[in-house]
């Protein structure tokens, strides 16, 4: 008996390994041990019977006439935790979940078209929704009851009432079911609309113009607590401000971007932007940090650089990506999903924000002397107190004002402030980490890539288009499939569930765009491949939209139509986008004209709901002004792209090649000898320049 303890004990210690030891201190272990997801997997060992979304296990439903319960969550979900360890992880609630349901879980990072669904259905049921989202459906998926965080004794009672009339009243709660499900259908139907005119710039105006109600000038965003960054929104406010010369509409930009990079929700150690702020001033933030909003960001404060030349927006795009690179990067050139908001406090509890809070006592002794200019600089004070002994760091002065008061130059204060973070940083390290999720999305990816080709085109850094081309290859070689489609998830060397339509609509933006910077034609074709896969595969003749699914998927109760744009652009929005461009290449297929008509299908909604149409705007104003085709062609076209790509024409693309390209706006224009740069609008060119500020002086004219 001792031997063969003996042998158990260093089996152990030689695996080292976290699932050995969890299948050994581990009392349950259900189907969910078998996915990749590590949301999936934190669920693993409740005693709760989770299954998968998987075809099998709907139709073992149906033959056994068993409720589906969805439980829809994500890895860095704190409220997913609280409701984890008040209900799934305790038996009783497990055994009454396991008796009367079949039980599923589900990452909505990974299966974004099951959790858009049910998160209608809830906003249908109770007029509100988030995550976790808890539904209850017949067992052909269709919803009949939804909730969100219920504490304990809440869901016991809910579930037990839900079992009990089910098998009393079946018929009732089918028809609600059935009646709910065409619910779901009814407000996802798009018109084609073949009728109206294209949207003006007059009515574009008056949108903005209403737009501008909800503004908070002082502290930017919009007047309400949480604050969401929104970079779709600021990206377009940008062009527009830009492009119609508006001077309020560019200062209040400024401010959101200046407030967001000042804020508590802006990571002044480590770099990169929490998921939103709790409260008005971008104080306080829901602490998890997410791939998806730090590419946008990225994106966006570089365009802004390249606007205003604040040093500022500069510092938090490379800082931003220095966060990206430290601690979502794989080595394989993909990015991980995102950090988590709890973490190990001192305790060894599972705190939100732990990791990234400080007291006053903490900081004092760390710093010393320099405590005083740091405490007024990062508000260790009235205004910078979270809760309890806890500060999260925030400005609200610039340097200039800082060092003025302190009667310091501004490079000695920055010099030293930045001294003081570094020394902070290193301490921080020394605490428990926040988890990662560490599967890599295509769509998420492709905001990331995107962020990345903006960041080298506006700072100029090499060192970001290296980064760029790395992860494009990871998206060509992990991603793509040979017949042309793409993955949506990756992880530990597979690829795994039929890519979505942002995952598309993503990718052939960041690939066009790196097109744009590298004339490497590689990019543009990949791009163009992927959107004619889409026009096949995703395109619904009726609405004159794309489906957000393939018609190579399951067909589930709907095949939805995305079209808000929210925190990140819709799918459908971003292809209108991509077909447009596409089509000052490629003139001779219909990618104008199904750009257009997708525009008139949503432009009603724009004068009520600017801001939720933000990316699609986009598309109103290159169809109201003059929208340049920009080619070079001759020995320095490389150069010549980059002098004229720093420059930020939101208005234009840039195709580029040495002598012979694919490209009708590049054929016959090779002069022995000479470089020379077109302006064209639809093709037609005014007389070749030679230099980028003749450029830029043809399209000031």
């Amino acid at each position: 008996m001792k031997k063969a303890l003996f042998f158990i004990l260093i089996g152990t210690v030689i695996l080292g390994c976290k699932q050995k030891k969890d299948e050994v201190i581990h009392e349950h272990t259900n189907a969910l041990i078998n996915e990749t997801s590590p949301y999936l997997l934190q669920h693993a060992h409740n005693p709760v019977n989770w299954e998968a979304w998987h075809p099998d296990v709907l139709e073992r439903a149906q033959k056994e006439d068993k409720l589906l319960l969805i439980s829809i969550g994500y890895a860095a979900c704190h409220w997913c935790h609280v409701m984890e360890e008040e209900c799934f992880e305790d038996k009783q609630v497990a055994q009454l979940m396991n008796e009367n349901f079949i039980n599923i879980k589900i990452d909505r990072e990974e299966r974004p078209d099951v959790d858009q669904i049910y998160m209608d259905a809830i906003q249908m049921i109770s007029g509100q929704g988030g995550w976790p989202l808890n539904i209850v459906a017949l067992p052909n998926g269709r919803p009949f009851w939804g909730a969100t965080y219920v504490p304990k004794d809440n869901w016991v009672k809910s579930l037990e009432q839900l079992a009990d009339l089910y098998k009393k009243d079946k018929q009732k709660i089918t028809q609600y079911a059935n009646d709910l499900a065409n619910g779901l259908q009814a407000i996802n139907l798009v018109e084609n609309d073949t009728d109206s005119e294209l949207y003006s710039l007059t009515q574009l105006d008056t949108a903005v113009n209403t737009w501008t109600q909800y503004f908070d000038t002082f502290l930017g965003g919009y007047k309400q607590a949480p604050k969401f960054m929104m970079p779709n929104n600021w990206d377009f406010l940008l062009h527009y401000a830009t492009s119609t010369d508006n001077a309020e509409i560019m200062e209040f930009v400024d401010t959101t971007l200046t407030r967001m990079a000042y804020g508590g929700i802006y990571d002044h150690l480590g770099g990169g932007f929490s998921r939103y702020a709790v409260d008005t001033k971008w104080h306080v933030p829901h602490f998890e940090k997410m791939l998806y909003d730090n590419g946008q960001l990225a994106s966006l404060y570089a365009k802004a650089y390249a606007v205003t030349k604040n040093e500022l927006y500069k510092n938090v795009v490379t800082e931003t990506i220095n966060f990206v690179q430290e601690e979502l990067l794989d080595e394989s050139g993909g990015f991980y999903s995102s950090l988590d908001a709890d973490s190990l406090d001192d305790n060894g509890n599972l705190e939100e924000g732990a990791y990234y809070v400080w007291t006053k006592e903490e900081l004092t002794h760390l710093l010393g002397d320099d405590f005083e200019v740091f405490q007024d600089y990062f508000n260790i004070n009235s205004y910078g107190h979270w809760e309890e002994e806890n500060y999260v760091l925030i400005r609200d002065k610039s340097n200039e004002e800082i060092a003025e008061k302190f009667k310091i130059a501004v490079p000695e204060l920055k010099a030293k402030i930045n001294e003081n973070l570094a020394l902070l940083k290193k301490a921080r390290n020394k605490r428990a980490k926040p988890r990662l999720d560490d599967k890599i999305l295509t769509s998420w990816n492709g905001l990331m890539l995107k962020g990345l080709v903006d960041a080298h085109r506006y700072l100029g850094e090499k060192g970001y288009l290296t980064l760029a081309i790395k992860n494009a290859e990871f998206l060509e070689r992990e991603m793509m499939k040979k017949n042309g489609s793409l993955y949506r998830n990756h992880k530990e060397g597979n690829s795994t569930i039929n890519a979505f339509l942002d995952d598309y609509a993503t990718v052939i933006d960041s690939y066009f765009s790196l097109y744009e910077i590298t004339f490497d034609e590689k990019w543009l074709n990949l791009a163009k491949n992927l959107l004619d896969y889409t026009k096949k595969h995703f395109w619904d003749v009726e609405s004159g939209m794309f489906f957000y699914t393939s018609d190579e998927d399951q067909s589930l109760i709907r095949r939805t139509i995305e079209v808000d744009d929210n925190v990140i652009s819709s799918s459908n929005s971003l292809m209108a986008n991509n077909l447009y461009k596409f089509h000052k290449l490629y003139p001779d297929e219909t990618y104008g004209e199904t750009a257009k008509q997708m525009l008139k299908n949503v432009q009603k909604d724009f004068e009520g709901r600017a801001q939720s149409f933000s990316n699609w705007l986009h598309l109103a104003l290159y169809l109201n002004q003059n929208f340049y085709e920009i080619a070079i062609v001759g020995e320095d076209y490389k150069s010549i792209g980059q002098e004229i790509s720093k420059v930020y024409i939101p208005n234009s693309i840039l195709v580029g090649t040495q002598k012979d390209a694919n490209i009708e706006l590049l054929e016959n224009r090779d002069v022995p000898g000479k470089t020379l740069i077109y302006v064209c609008i639809e093709g037609a060119c005014k007389l070749p320049v030679s230099n980028p500020e003749e450029v830029l002086k043809q399209l000031a004219n």
